[in-house]
């Protein structure tokens, strides 16, 4: 990068002055009078440029260390090799942590039992009294994959009658080629597993010992696809009946063109659409006549919602802990500050505060922002961030199921940003609505704790008899 700033020395006295300014670069105050004009030009010149180069420095070294934890970046942006840690704080050990509630593997329905009984006791006794169970180890193993292949001969002949050729027909669940369960399995593999075609193939051909070429996969997708249209359809209106919703959004790629992904989620339903822009034009084709809670980032086309907003604490701790990292004392300071109470903030969904903790935590924050909205850096940027976004900090605490943050959207969107990475978006119209339907089951499913694979194969058995499949489940 090519930049330069033309300076012009400025002669002044005072603290700034030319006497101070030799004294910094270690004349004597004796010798400032024998100082040629020359020499001070070019000193005030030097010093006004080394403080233009340390405000730069400091620029690239902001860019330069931003992450998810102190930025709006997203975790997919993180340098695989930077290790996280947050300053303070010591460093946990992998696993659960204290009060985590534990799992344990679920007995299955047994299709064969053993029963154990004790050979022989230390003392060589092998007689014992009162026997009974006191344990039941089990053991899962996957039976010998057999496919189950059906063989239709269709026959022709000539009417007895007339003598036309007649040609038997191909029963319309049948035409496919690949059964309701196989086709699940490879929409489950390709969509809600995200793995690629090739993926499939291998997976056919090394587990389920038959070959299958990368065109018939994307056929079977293509029908999954059709199959589960509806189901998209209806977590679309379900999504837009909802009191609350979260929001966000991401980039997408269509043969490397930037598309937009879109995300409408809350505790039952995900409803993902993908749009060629980032815009109102946008959001509006997402929600159409939904008119609730929105809970979102701090993205212009949020800001301006009419109705009632919750805007992401999450987001201005991230952002505030990146302002309390950097070098300059006084933007620490605001940083650590903002930092306290927008954390204090966010514990409150947690734990009601008395009448008296939130008058004290509201003068606090109005005075944080009264000492540094003025400012020109970027603490006085901040300070009127929080002042334009000061009726939409606390919206949790007065409306019930509000939460604080947007993490439920950026943890549903997760997801499809993996997907973006290993496959770097689609190559057509058709992909997109793929990604959109498949995306959003998959999540949706999750949220009821309900096997995609299962829901696939009941969709797929019904579009292929014609039939309207089971959707009361979404609601």
């Amino acid at each position: 990068m090519n930049w330069s700033v033309k300076i012009k020395p400025k002669r002044e006295c005072g603290p700034m002055g030319d006497g101070n300014l030799l004294l910094h670069y270690g004349i004597a105050e004796e010798d400032v009078a024998r100082t040629p004009a020359s020499v001070l030009d070019l000193l005030l010149a030097l010093q006004q440029e080394n403080l233009l180069l340390k405000k730069r420095l400091d620029e690239l070294e902001v860019k330069l260390n931003k992450d998810s934890s102190n930025s709006s970046k997203p975790p997919s942006s993180d340098k695989p090799y930077k290790k996280k840690s947050i300053k303070g704080e010591k460093e946990s050990r992998a696993g659960a942590k204290k009060g985590h509630k534990g799992h344990r593997q679920v007995l299955l329905e047994p299709t064969k039992t053993e029963e154990l009984k004790p050979q022989v006791c230390s003392c060589g006794c092998t007689d014992f009294l009162n026997l009974q169970p006191y344990y039941t180890h089990q053991q899962i193993e996957l039976p010998e994959i057999k496919l189950d292949v059906l063989h239709l001969i269709l026959h022709k002949g000539q009417c007895a009658q007339c003598g036309k050729l007649t040609k038997a027909i191909l029963p319309q669940e049948h035409r496919p080629g690949y059964g309701p369960r196989m086709s699940a399995l490879i929409g489950e593999i390709a969509g809600a597993q995200g793995d690629s075609r090739t993926i499939v193939q291998s997976f056919c051909g090394a587990v389920l010992g038959f070959h299958i070429s990368l065109g018939a996969i994307q056929k079977v997708l293509d029908r999954v696809s059709d199959a589960i249209r509806i189901h998209h359809e209806r977590i679309g209106e379900v999504a837009r009946q909802s009191r609350v919703n979260h929001f966000d959004e991401t980039p997408w790629y269509r043969n490397g063109a930037l598309q937009w992904l879109w995300v409408m989620a809350n505790a039952t339903c995900a409803f993902f659409l993908i749009h060629p822009n980032r815009s109102k034009e946008a959001f509006l084709s997402l929600i159409k006549d939904w008119e609730g809670i929105l809970v979102s980032d701090g993205y212009g086309v949020y800001r301006k919602w009419v109705g009632l907003r919750q805007t992401c604490l999450a987001h201005l701790i991230r952002d505030a802990t990146g302002l309390s990292q950097r070098t300059d004392p006084e933007l620490a300071k605001f940083g650590t500050w903002a930092l306290k109470e927008l954390r204090r903030l966010c514990h409150m969904a947690h734990e009601t505060p008395t009448i008296g903790e939130w008058r004290a935590f509201y003068a606090r924050l109005l005075h944080l922002i009264s000492l540094n909205h003025e400012r020109k850096d970027d603490a006085g940027r901040f300070a009127r961030r929080l002042r334009r976004e000061l009726d939409f900090l606390w919206l949790f605490l007065v409306e019930q199921g509000v939460s604080p943050t947007n993490n439920h959207a950026e943890r549903v969107l997760r997801y499809a940003v993996l997907w973006r990475k290993r496959s770097q978006g689609t190559s057509s119209e058709k992909g997109d609505r793929w990604v959109e339907r498949i995306v959003s089951l998959r999540q949706t499913c999750r949220l009821h704790s309900k096997s995609t694979f299962n829901v696939l194969v009941e969709a797929i058995t019904s579009h292929f008899r014609g039939e309207k499949p089971d959707l009361s489940w979404i609601a």
